[in-house]
């Protein structure tokens, strides 16, 4: 039986890396020994995120790359607020804020460790989204 699943990041700086989702969108850290870490989401909900460094021995060595084709989606209550203080923190926006017709209000940035984040905010999807693929209002089929 699966209890828990969750992400972990490799990171150059495991330290910044931290920082940077506690600063930027709320996480708490629940344990910490410098080159792991665990965070936990600001609801004190299931959702989790790790963060490894990169060169440790847990990590294979042909594993420690930079990543590349994968993102972490964070949902959160006000996308516009976050993009905003990520911003004005200097953290590169990868993809701009916007509503999407599919459902969602979102804006992707990176963090220090070179992960790509979609910050996301629900929304309703547009008329003719929902009507093409058979949902309702809330986005749901």
């Amino acid at each position: 039986m699966i209890t828990s699943i969750f992400p972990v990041v490799c990171a150059d700086d495991v330290a910044a890396t931290r920082d940077f989702y506690v600063d930027q969108l709320g996480f708490r850290s629940i344990f910490d020994v410098g080159w792991y870490v665990q965070l936990e989401a600001p609801s004190g909900a299931r959702p989790q995120l790790g963060i490894v460094d990169r060169e440790h021995e847990s990590v294979p060595e042909r594993f420690r790359l930079r990543p590349a084709g994968v993102l972490v989606s964070i949902e959160v209550d006000d996308v516009d607020a976050v993009h905003d203080r990520i911003a004005a923190a200097g953290h590169e926006i990868a993809f701009s804020l916007r509503s999407e017709d599919f459902g969602q209000r979102h804006f992707m940035t990176l963090d220090p460790s070179g992960t790509l984040v979609d910050v996301i905010t629900p929304i309703p999807p547009s008329p003719e989204y929902a009507a093409a693929y058979g949902l309702t209002a809330e986005g749901t089929s």
